[in-house]
């Protein structure tokens, strides 16, 4: 597996076909996917095509979806056997050409800290090794947790998409200097 960076409690790594039981179980939680898309819990036949895709990014884009692990699992956790705590990546959704931080953690880790250390340290990741000097992220306005998260990692709002639904979209930035 192919780690992408570390943080001080979490490891990020390339997804791989395996994951696809706990991807699952962390996109189909109804309160977790209020957040998600269209807000509806994911199917499986899409899960499964969305890790296709992220496999697929990775060979034509070399980034895409990653899954967080508890580094505290240590070097044997490395050969799939180890906690994974949620998703992160960078995405292009709709072929946006700006990439976009996508994250969800499973619930029993909410409120720790660890969404916002690793969406800095994927922000960190796209510039060091990507190249990246602009990534966006996309929040629904009342998710004011999320908010919170871009904002420690370093995002900045920069405009708002009104949206079908009465919900208005912020958009959030972070910009190499």
């Amino acid at each position: 597996m192919t780690d992408l960076f570390e943080t001080d409690r979490l490891r990020a790594r390339r997804i791989t076909a395996d994951d696809f039981d706990v991807m699952y179980a962390t996109y189909s939680d109804p309160i977790g996917a209020r957040w998600v898309d269209d807000g509806q819990p994911i199917s499986a036949e899409d899960c499964r095509r969305w890790i296709d895709i992220t496999l697929s990014n990775y060979t034509t884009r070399g980034y895409g979806m990653s899954a967080l692990c508890l580094r505290a699992d240590g070097p044997a956790g490395r050969s799939g056997g180890e906690a994974v705590v949620g998703f992160i990546g960078l995405v292009h959704p709709g072929g946006q050409p700006e990439p976009e931080l996508k994250y969800a953690l499973r619930r029993p880790y909410w409120g720790r800290g660890l969404a916002t250390e690793a969406a800095a340290g994927m922000l960190a990741y796209g510039a060091r090794a990507l190249g990246l000097t602009r990534i966006i992220a996309t929040v629904a306005e009342p998710h004011h947790a999320s908010r919170r998260v871009l904002e420690k990692a370093g995002m900045t709002h920069d405009a708002t998409r009104p949206e079908g639904n009465g919900v208005p979209t912020l958009v959030y930035g972070w910009r190499l200097l």
